[in-house]
């Protein structure tokens, strides 16, 4: 991967950091992702609500069956997974609704999207047991229109993104270079048009040197999500924040981060292909390109809370027979100091009706000045 970047950049000059990331994860033979089934847990790279074990693919599945009741039942509805890994956050919902209501169960079609061949091996492998519900595609552009629910687990954070500086009053873009036998940063390059457009919304003020990062438009992943799905359910549960704390002025280094054995370092040029590289997600900017598609912002919190409605009727189910492994797993994924905080969930709803009150708090939250 290193050879292959360095002699990319020495034939035709210093890159965009879109492209180095891009590369870094997902080349399809090289990439991070393309190498390897199991960096989450304690026996990879990080760790992930995935990783506390079943329980939040049961709730998830809550959610989605709260959508599937709301929708009138369909006879047919699609849950669409991208970003699914190995399968195992599929095998946890399917399995909890399959649980839950036979008559959703069967009625549903689970689709996966991967596009890297050894994650598909793996996620084939895991869920062969699910049979017909299962439908793997490599892209969206394979799918019919079907109404569900579209989501994410901690995929908007993985999208490449752009390392932007502030220098003498303005913004200027970091791309990768090559010399030395090492990649480093070659600052002051002028902004492409759409990080342009992007920077607009920074007000500031930002000190000097004040370094963060920002990705393009949203809009392509979800409109073409809106085409496959027609009405239904974006769901995107991630790290990250409102635009006001993502770039407050004392976040002087943004939020780029990678991931080796649970270690978190501040270096992504450093041994390409090794490990994961990642930043948080401005909610408020996914919430934009959104609106911009028609679509509606429903909800927007922290994990811990989200979760903690969707679980009122399954403790209430426990009280009689408590589960202390499920409860264990529970508590880590609610409590503010393991993943309830640091972790946000955005509904998006598409040609659905959205209460109003609950919309005008979601845009309140999301610091968006405009009328649901």
């Amino acid at each position: 991967m290193t050879a292959s970047l360095a002699a990319r950049i020495v034939a035709s000059g210093p890159i965009p950091f879109p492209e180095f990331m891009a590369a870094a994860l997902y080349d399809p033979s090289r990439g991070y992702y393309a190498r390897e089934t199991r960096q989450g847990g304690r026996a990879g790279d990080f760790f992930t609500s995935v990783s506390v074990g079943p329980v939040f693919g049961a709730l998830l599945a809550r959610r989605f069956l709260q959508w599937w009741a709301t929708a009138g039942k369909p006879n047919e509805w699609r849950i669409l997974e991208l970003g699914a890994h190995d399968g195992t956050l599929a095998e946890d919902v399917l399995t909890a609704l399959q649980s839950i209501d036979d008559e959703a169960f069967q009625s549903l079609e689970y689709v996966i999207i991967e596009p890297l061949p050894m994650l598909a091996t793996a996620q084939r492998e895991r869920l062969s047991g699910f049979g017909k519900t299962m439908t793997f595609a490599g892209c969206l552009a394979e799918l019919s229109s079907r109404p569900g629910i579209a989501f994410g687990n901690e995929l908007l954070d993985a999208l490449p993104f752009h390392v932007i500086e502030w220098r003498r009053g303005a913004w200027s873009q970091c791309h990768v270079g090559w010399a030395g036998g090492g990649f480093h940063w070659v600052t002051d390059q002028p902004l492409s048009p759409e990080v342009a457009d992007a920077t607009r919304a920074l007000t500031g003020p930002f000190p000097e040197g004040y370094r963060t990062e920002t990705r393009g438009d949203f809009s392509g992943l979800l409109s073409s999500l809106a085409k496959v799905l027609g009405t239904g359910l974006l769901l995107w549960p991630d790290y990250g924040f409102a635009r006001p704390d993502y770039y407050s002025p004392s976040r002087t280094t943004g939020t780029l981060r990678t991931f080796s054995k649970h270690q978190a370092g501040e270096d992504p040029l450093a041994d390409p292909g090794e490990r994961d590289i990642t930043a948080h997600v401005d909610f408020t900017h996914v919430a934009e390109s959104a609106i911009a598609l028609g679509m509606v912002p429903a909800s927007f919190s922290d994990q811990g809370s989200w979760l903690t409605r969707l679980a009122a009727p399954w403790l209430q189910a426990m009280e009689s027979r408590p589960d202390p492994t499920a409860i264990r797993q529970f508590q880590t994924l609610v409590h503010p100091s393991h993943l309830g905080a640091r972790f946000h969930v955005l509904e998006l709803a598409l040609n659905e009706p959205v209460d109003p009150a609950a919309a005008a708090r979601t845009l309140q939250r999301l610091d968006l000045n405009i009328r649901p």
